[in-house]
């Protein structure tokens, strides 16, 4: 499970803060626990993605050194906007660490 303020990668809106856990109810009035995502590159994007059993991809962003070896692929330039962004944000993370 992902936890509040955790920046992960989701393949709906790519590089994302985990803003919140919170409980929805569906049509039968049961509630389940969601994520609310925000993009962290447009802040107008956001998502609420079930905790279990989703369908969409979520996961931990790439390492530095996988960020810089996409950086350095031949068909970087055809990778979606989505993958080059967060290669680039894991990259200028990593620089704002080590400055």
């Amino acid at each position: 499970m992902f936890q509040k303020k955790e920046v992960i990668y989701s393949e709906t809106i790519g590089v994302c803060i985990v803003d919140d856990v919170v409980k929805l109810a569906d049509n039968k009035k049961e509630s389940y626990n969601y994520y609310l995502l925000r993009s962290v590159f447009d802040k107008t994007k956001k998502a609420y993605i079930p905790v279990e059993n989703h369908t969409v991809q979520l996961r931990n962003l790439i390492t530095v050194q996988e960020a810089l070896a996409l950086q350095n692929e031949d068909q970087y330039d055809e990778k979606s906007e989505q993958v080059r962004e967060e290669a680039a944000y894991v990259i200028e993370k990593n620089k704002a660490k080590t400055q």
